[in-house]
């Protein structure tokens, strides 16, 4: 049995076993439940299992929703197309009555060309002339109405996709810190991976957490909490170079993706990172109080080519864990994880 036919049956046991009904999006959910492929999809799934949460409708669409789709990005792109549609149809529409408007002209000329080759008084034809000179400001007119209204569909074309552009962005970056998001994270690490095992270059993985950000949190209020995670990303984009790509994986929890990096360079800037944060002082702008602070621990893996991608996370996570274990506000390696904790792809 191949692992795809055996990750199909659990998905499908586990389905049974939760009474949860077979349809496409629900096993979408279980097979990739079941083949961890998004670690934070497998940790909900279990908590929900954990604390015997019914499957109900809502809450299967719910996961769904949350790890496979945007329904805000979908809703924009299916109008921006559905106006899209529009702007062709009527594009189409305004050169048809131009070719209409050409063809009748073009018979006119025709008409008053055959017609001035005859032996004609001159009073006819001055009137044929007269004729010609009002079809051809006709013609004018018409031209003029077709630019205009052919700008304007371009214009529109143009601020659709500026829509798209902007629904694209948003889809793909976190909202409080302007970081790549989960979904960026996950399609990066991929091309990523693939780019490495075609070059032969290594790529490494940071993950990084905030030291008792749940007290700092408890202490200060969500507001300060979230500056602080703006304050983390700054550093963070200010600390890797163009290809690297840094992402807010959830929480207090982010991560680097360094393509074309070692292990011992991406140990140097997750220590970077970690410096540059511990430096920092916290104030509350507000009333000018100094709140302390902030350490982050750090863990680092490399890729192995040919590995599922989680193994690479749960390394890196790994020695994310062993860096707050051992005293936080350091970056550990995963050199440095027990061989029996350590998760390599053969």
């Amino acid at each position: 049995m191949s692992d795809a036919e055996r990750l199909a049956e659990e998905a499908l046991a586990g389905m049974r076993e939760h009474g949860i009904p077979a349809i496409p999006d629900n096993y979408t959910v279980w097979y990739h439940y079941c083949a961890n492929t998004y670690p934070d999809l497998k940790r909900t799934v279990d908590i929900l299992i954990d604390n015997g949460q019914e499957f109900s409708p809502s809450v299967c669409a719910n996961l769904f929703e949350r790890f496979f789709t945007n329904s805000d990005e979908t809703k924009t792109l299916r109008s921006a197309t559905s106006k899209l549609e529009g702007v062709i149809k009527r594009a189409f529409e305004y050169l048809n009555e131009a070719g209409e408007g050409a063809a009748q002209f073009g018979e006119h000329l025709a008409d008053a060309s055959g017609a001035l080759a005859e032996s004609t008084p001159d009073n006819e034809a001055l009137e044929i002339i007269q004729g010609i000179i009002d079809a051809s400001q006709q013609m004018e007119v018409r031209t003029r109405d077709l630019e205009t209204r052919l700008a304007s569909t371009s214009g529109e074309v143009v601020q659709l996709r500026k829509e798209i552009e902007i629904t694209r962005r948003e889809a793909s970056t976190d909202s409080l810190t302007g970081l790549a998001n989960r979904k960026l994270f996950d399609l990066t690490i991929r091309e990523a991976a693939a780019h490495a095992m075609e070059s032969g270059d290594t790529m490494c993985l940071l993950m990084l957490d905030i030291d008792h950000f749940k007290k700092f949190n408890d202490n200060y209020g969500h507001q300060t909490g979230d500056k602080v995670l703006k304050l983390l990303a700054l550093v963070l984009t200010e600390s890797i170079k163009g290809q690297d790509t840094a992402a807010r994986y959830g929480g207090e929890e982010f991560v680097v993706v360094l393509p074309e990096t070692k292990l011992d360079d991406a140990l140097a800037v997750g220590e970077l990172i970690r410096d540059r944060i511990a430096k920092k002082n916290i104030v509350n702008r507000t009333t000018g109080k100094k709140l302390g602070g902030i350490t982050l621990s750090v863990g680092a893996a490399k890729f192995v080519p040919g590995e599922a991608l989680t193994e690479l996370i749960e390394r890196a996570d790994t020695a994310l864990y062993i860096a707050k274990q051992t005293g936080r506000n350091r970056v550990v390696s995963e050199k440095d994880i027990p061989q029996e904790q350590v998760a390599v792809g053969g």
